[in-house]
Formats: structure tokens, C-alpha cells, sequence
């Protein structure tokens, strides 16, 4: 029989196994349970084989409680929704007062808090705490995000310290994020940023490709190059390595093979539902998410090529000769441009929630653990980091001294990268979302008064001035009718 274990997870599916793994490794004796007890077996059989790690399987919900230290902690990793629900009833009937439940899946913020309220009755603790880093993360350092109970975040503070992803010169990749669902939210719209730059990134791919006619090999070699400078990410680096794959099952290379439809989950889709509800202009990442929905109709596209080819339109509208080193540079000062809208957007968004919610979060702090572990770990994140530290209330990334030296620096090779695509028939949704943002910040006056003057026309909704104050109609309809007269 075991030894009373320190901690305790629920859910072996590969994240939760990666997970569980990694707590053991790093000293720490955990008690592992899954419905489907083949999984359980599993488990324990991997601990055996990558090091005779201290992972103890049971089979039964009484007895993988009843084996933790307490107050017992137990890490959930089941599918959100209905499954954690189910999962904590299945618990919670063997814990005890001062227990803590933590969900680490991608749960919806406001489940969270549900489940929060009907915990602390029981005198339960529970966290909502987000994951990133894909299942290397989860075995290897993670970054982690942990919301909601204070108390039960001090319980487990000394593994999550020791668990998550370690960057040399910022520490580890987890802190306390805040209250409620804090957690999830902010894991959210770190996977809301993560559309975009993947849109981003993907439009880069499609300008070189489809107008600079680089090969798979050019591609591997700049975006290899680009993954020292400026771009360093792990986003980049995975990019640079699929070009380099040849395809196993034919001639060429894998990622020509793929079939241009991408899935989703739904946290992308909430991040842009939260950008409407709170106000926040997130055109970045919805344009990613409008461009999922789009690769989705694959059988529509096939026969639109076919009306549009027969009509003179060709994949590439023009074939003009491109000096390909120079395309090659002004890309890249355009990828980097629009993700600092894209980040701009996101930290934004974050910042609405916190101030709505009351949680006082630390966008600063959020940059800093972002930067190992998760999927968009990045060099451009201390950059993010030291702005919030220079001035913790800047109004956004855009306007802070350096960022904004660098996107004056690049917006002129920004502009024609954009151009080049429009020009080309060749669609940059993300580029151009974020160059029309900038372009829509940086201006004092935008044609904002003629809409409202629209508005007071048809509907009376009243009008502000530039020169006076109070509020103002117009009997628009009236005067207009007998300047016609």
C-alpha cells in the first residue's frame, strides 16, 4: 500500500498522464485515477518505464481519495462541461472539508465560478487553472495559469512552482492570476492570441508561397533564420519544422498533403464573443477565427475556383517578378507588426475582464509566465513584460515608447506586404485587420461623426460636438427636406 501521497489526479487522458508524470519527476508522490481503468494501468506502467517515478494507480474513487495526504488536492484533467460536473460529484463524495479541487482543463470562466460557489458551500476549495504547452509541456514544464481560491493555491504553490515550464532569467511559468475564473479567462484569450498567430504566420507562409514562389526548403531555411531574430517563438520554430518534413506516405513534402481545413475547439470563438461583450476591439484574432469557418467550406471553394477561372481569375492575379529578398524582409516586418496588434488586442481584452470582474490582474506578470511553456512562448513577450513594467497603466502596447518605434520602423514594409497580397488576389485577413487597427488608433479623427450624425437622422440618438459640450439633435429629415424644396 502506498504511503499517504502528496497530491492526486483525475482524468489520464495523454495531458493528464504527461502531467502526472511530471509531478512525480520532480519529487512529489501522486495518486492517479481514471474512470477508464486501463488508463490507470497505463499510467503507472510509463512511471515504471521513464524512471520508477512515485505514481500509485487506483481504480476505485474511495480509495484514490482516501490515499492523499490532506488536506487532499486533487488535479481534474477531463473534457469541460458536463464531464467535470461529473467528475467532482464522483469526488467530492469522499472528500472533506478543506479538500481542494483544481480543474486544469479549458473550462468556460463562468462554470468556474459556479462550481467555486457550490465547492465553498460543501467547504471545499477549487481552482480553475489553465494549462498550456500541448502534452511536451505537460510533461516536460507547462505554463501554468491558477485562479479562484487563494488558500488552495498556497497549498500546492511549492509543486506548481517546481512543475511548470522554468525560463532562466523570469523564473517559473506559473503565479497566483487572480480570483473567480480568472484562470480559465486568462487561459482563454492566451488561446485566442494563438488563433491569431497562427493566422499570421500562415498568411506570411501563403505571401511567400503563392506571390514569392519559395519552395519548402526556402521556407524551412527563412523561417529557421527568422526563429533567432526578432520572431523567436515556438510558433516559428514548429513552422519551420514542417516545412522540413518530407510526406511518409508519397513524394514531396507532408504539409502540401494536409488538407487546408482547420478544426477548433471553441476557445478562439469565446475570446471574440468576450472582445463583443466587453467592447474590445479584437479585429486580429477574429479575423482568424473568421478564416477557420472559411477553410471549412472546402467543397464550396473547389467550385467557386471553377466559376472564377472560367471568368479569367487566376490563383495569382498578377505574375509579376518579386525580389525575393526583399519580400522575404518586408514579411517579416510585417508578421512582427501586426502580432504586436494582435497582442495588443488580447492583453486588452484581459485587462476589460479584470476591471469589469474586480480580479486586478497583472498583465506583466501574465507576459512573464507566458514566456516558457505555453504555445505562445516568445522572445516578443519580454518586450510585452518590460512595457507593463515601465508603466503599468499603459492604455496599449501600441503607444508604448519602444513598441511604437518599431511599428513606425516597419509600417512602410507592413503596407506593402499588404498591398503586394490585395494585388495579388491573395487574401491577408490578419495582416490586414491589424494594419487597419493601427491605422484606426494612431488617428485623432476617424469618420466616426458622420455615423452618428446618421444615427441622430433616422433614430434621434443625439450627437456630442467638438466645440461645446452637452448633448445635441438635429432635425436632420426637416432641414434636409426643405433644402430640397
Amino acid at each position: 500500500m502506498a504511503p499517504p501521497t502528496r497530491i492526486g489526479l483525475a482524468g489520464l487522458a495523454v495531458m493528464g498522464q504527461n502531467l502526472a508524470l511530471n509531478i512525480a519527476e520532480k519529487g512529489f508522490p501522486i495518486s492517479v485515477y481514471n474512470r477508464t481503468t486501463s488508463k490507470v494501468d497505463e499510467t503507472v506502467e510509463r512511471a515504471k518505464k521513464e524512471g520508477d517515478l512515485p505514481v500509485y494507480g487506483f481504480h476505485d474513487p474511495e480509495s484514490f481519495v482516501q490515499s492523499i495526504q490532506k488536506p487532499r488536492v486533487v488535479i481534474m484533467l477531463v473534457k469541460a462541461g458536463a464531464p467535470v460536473d461529473q467528475t467532482i460529484k464522483t469526488l467530492s463524495a469522499y472528500l472533506e472539508k478543506g479538500d481542494c479541487i483544481i480543474d486544469g482543463g479549458n473550462e468556460w470562466y463562468e462554470n468556474t465560478e459556479r462550481r467555486q460557489k457550490e465547492m465553498s458551500a460543501l467547504g471545499l476549495l477549487y481552482l480553475g487553472m489553465g494549462v498550456s504547452g500541448g502534452e511536451e509541456g505537460a510533461r516536460n514544464g507547462p505554463s501554468l495559469m491558477p485562479g479562484g481560491s487563494f488558500e488552495a493555491y498556497k497549498y500546492i504553490e511549492d509543486i506548481l512552482l517546481k512543475v511548470a515550464a522554468q525560463v532562466p532569467d523570469s523564473g517559473p511559468c506559473v503565479t497566483y492570476i487572480g480570483k473567480g475564473g480568472s484562470g480559465n479567462f486568462v487561459k482563454m484569450v492566451h488561446n485566442g492570441i494563438e488563433y491569431g498567430d497562427m493566422q499570421l504566420i500562415a498568411e506570411a507562409y501563403d505571401v511567400l508561397k503563392s506571390v514569392g514562389k519559395l519552395s519548402n526548403e526556402e521556407l524551412h531555411s527563412v523561417f529557421s533564420e527568422w526563429n533567432k531574430g526578432e520572431l523567436l517563438s515556438f510558433l516559428i520554430e514548429i513552422t519551420a519544422d514542417i516545412f522540413g518534413i518530407k510526406d511518409d506516405k508519397a513524394d514531396g513534402y507532408l504539409v502540401d498533403k494536409v488538407l487546408d481545413k482547420t478544426g477548433m475547439k471553441g476557445t478562439g470563438k469565446w475570446t471574440v464573443q468576450q472582445a463583443a461583450d466587453l467592447s474590445i476591439a479584437a479585429p486580429t484574432i477574429a479575423a482568424s477565427l473568421d478564416s477557420r469557418f472559411l477553410s471549412g467550406l472546402k467543397e464550396e471553394r473547389v467550385e467557386a475556383d471553377k466559376v472564377f477561372k472560367s471568368g479569367g481569375f487566376g490563383d495569382v492575379l498578377t505574375d509579376q517578378v518579386v525580389d525575393k529578398a526583399r519580400l522575404i524582409d518586408d514579411v517579416r516586418q510585417a508578421l512582427y507588426a501586426s502580432k504586436i496588434c494582435s497582442y495588443a488586442q488580447g492583453m486588452n481584452l484581459i485587462r476589460a475582464k479584470s476591471i469589469e470582474k474586480g480580479w486586478d490582474l497583472k498583465l506583466g506578470e501574465l507576459a512573464r509566465i507566458w514566456k516558457g511553456g505555453c504555445i505562445i512562448r516568445a522572445i516578443f513577450l519580454d518586450r510585452i513584460k518590460k512595457a507593463y513594467d515601465r508603466n503599468s497603466d499603459l492604455a496599449n502596447l501600441l503607444v508604448d515608447p519602444e513598441f511604437a518605434k518599431e511599428i513606425i520602423d516597419r509600417q512602410s514594409a507592413w503596407r506593402r506586404v499588404v498591398c503586394l497580397a490585395i494585388n495579388s488576389g491573395i487574401s491577408t485577413p490578419g495582416m490586414s485587420a491589424s494594419l487597419a487597427y493601427f491605422d484606426t488608433y494612431r488617428r485623432e479623427r476617424v469618420p466616426a461623426n458622420l455615423v452618428q450624425a446618421q444615427r441622430d437622422y433616422f433614430g434621434a440618438h443625439t450627437y456630442e460636438r467638438v466645440d461645446m459640450d452637452g448633448s445635441f439633435h438635429t432635425e436632420w429629415f426637416k432641414i434636409a427636406k426643405k433644402l430640397k424644396d
